[in-house]
Order: structure tokens, then sequence, then C-alpha cells
């Protein structure tokens, strides 16, 4: 196994042209596990931990351009107004020795659906920005995964940064674990009030073969607010529409028995979730009157 160590993004592309087979390497909290089982034995290893625009993120007016490498923790510490959902995502991430290392980018690049970042990226509204030395391009989350542990990147290009839209409203995250740290997620949750648009977006993890969207739920949630003036009201949601948008949301999930939970037991705590985050982001939505939130959201066992 060679291993590869540009000093910058530059060289980074230039060596991952010259190795499309070459596996990316930041924090290496998912690598470093597969190879240590055996589960990987890539012919090179491309260390990107000196390039230090991935460590880096900038706040626009209406996005976070968000460095490949930068940590959970860094997330939690510096950037819980902007993407209160994605901070909340970041406390259930593993250790705080993970935390320190883990990055959005490195769970982009596994593509897990079990990835604790995706629902809260997915709800927020994410694009993946992929360059290579032929160029650069956008993507948008939902279409990054595109199977099990596969996603959009070609076999040149490297995840530089996630453009995120910073939060015009409240988020919540909610996850389910066999315990109540440094677990994997059994299924996860996220959901997105967008007042500016008046919309819904909401994200499931663990529960399909890839991290999705609840489209369907989102639409008929945005519909339901919509017609009861409860965006301007700030009304409280009616019951059975909470209810139809869990059962939406359970809906949308494709997933499948395995050791942590079977595929019936993860459509029904989706459900659970969605209710309940949706209720706790309302709550605050009327109670700051168009306000985000970092509180409330948390990993149930």
């Amino acid at each position: 196994m060679e291993f590869l160590r540009p000093a910058s993004w530059e060289e980074a592309l230039a060596a991952k042209a010259e190795h499309p087979s070459a596996v990316p390497l930041a924090g290496g909290t998912d690598v470093m596990v597969e190879i240590n089982f055996d589960h990987r034995r890539p012919t090179h290893l491309l260390d990107l931990s000196r390039v230090r625009e991935l460590h880096e993120w900038e706040t626009g007016g209406e996005t976070v351009r968000l460095g490949a490498a930068v940590s959970y923790s860094r997330i939690i510490d510096g950037l819980s107004r902007e993407l209160p959902g994605l901070a909340l995502a970041s406390r259930t991430v593993g250790s705080p020795q993970i935390r320190n290392r883990g990055s959005v980018g490195g769970n982009l690049g596994a593509a897990s659906p079990a990835g604790d970042a995706h629902p809260a990226l997915l709800a927020a509204g994410a694009e993946v920005e992929a360059e290579s030395v032929r160029g650069t391009r956008s993507i948008p989350v939902e279409d990054f995964y595109t199977g099990v542990k596969r996603n959009a990147l070609a076999e040149d290009e490297l995840i530089r940064s996630v453009r995120i839209r910073k939060a015009d409203g409240p988020q919540q995250f909610s996850k389910v674990g066999t315990r109540n740290a440094m677990v994997i997620a059994v299924c996860a949750f996220g959901i997105a009030l967008h007042p500016a648009t008046r919309t819904v977006r909401a994200g499931i993890g663990s529960a399909a073969p890839t991290p999705l969207r609840a489209r369907v739920a989102e639409d008929f949630l945005t519909a339901a607010l919509e017609e009861g003036d409860l965006w301007t009201s700030g009304g409280t949601i009616p019951p059975a529409v909470a209810r139809e948008f869990a059962e939406l949301c359970s809906g949308a999930c494709n997933p499948i028995d395995d050791v942590r939970g079977s595929a019936a037991y993860r459509r029904r705590a989706v459900g659970v979730m969605a209710r309940r985050t949706l209720g706790w982001a309302w709550e605050s939505y009327r109670a700051t009157g168009n306000g985000s939130t970092t509180e409330g959201g948390a990993q149930c066992a």
C-alpha cells in the first residue's frame, strides 16, 4: 500500500488523477476501521490532512461553504446557529475523539446509509462540490447517494466542500440506537422548516439502501401548513396532520432486517421521530416567530 501525502489541493487532484483508485484519508474514522479489519486493502491511500483549505469554512449571506475535512467538533462549536440541524447530528457522532477527527466530507465519501450527517444535510438543502483536474461540479445531496456505500463521484474526483443553506427556521434531528452513545444509527431523522419559502424538508437515514428525502411527506405538510395559514398565525399543527406526516415518512422507508433492528421497527421508529421532531421544530417556530434552535433534538435508545 502506497501512502500519498499532498501538501496542496492542486497536488491532491493531480495524485487522484494519476491514481484513480486511491482512497482519500482525512479523519480516517471509517477508512482505518475497514483497513484494520481487512475489509479493504487499497493500493494507495491519499492523505488530505495537510490540505489546509479542506479544514476551513466560509459563511456567506445564504449559505455556508464547509470544507470537506471540517470536524464535527468544530461544527458544534462554531456553526450551531447557522447549521443547527447538522450541529445536533454532529453531537450524536461517536465519542469526543471521533468527533474531533470525523467530518461531513468523510461521511459523504463513505456514503453509508447510517451516516449521521446525511438526514441533516438532506433537510437543510446541501450541495456537494466535487472537483478533479477536469473541473468542478455541484451535486445536490439527494443525488449524491447512488447505492449502499456508493456515491456519484467520478473516479478522479474528490469532495472539496459542501454548500449548505443557512437555517432560516428551526431544524431538528433525532436518532435511534441500541445504546445512548457511540452507536451506529438503527435509523435517524432530520427536519428543517423553511419559513422564507414556506416549505419543509425531511431527511431519513438508515432506513433504506441510501439516505433519502421524504418527499411525499414534505409536500403534504407544506400544503397543510399553507392551507391552515399556520405560517402566519403560528397556530398549533392539528394532530391529524402530524399523524399523517409521520405515516408518510414511515412509508418513504425501504429498510432491511439486520442485527441492529428489524424493518418493521425502523418504519415505526421513523414515524415516531418524524412526529416528535416536527413538534419540537414547530414549537420553536411558534415561540420565536421564525427562529432557529439547537435545543430539543436528541438520540433515543
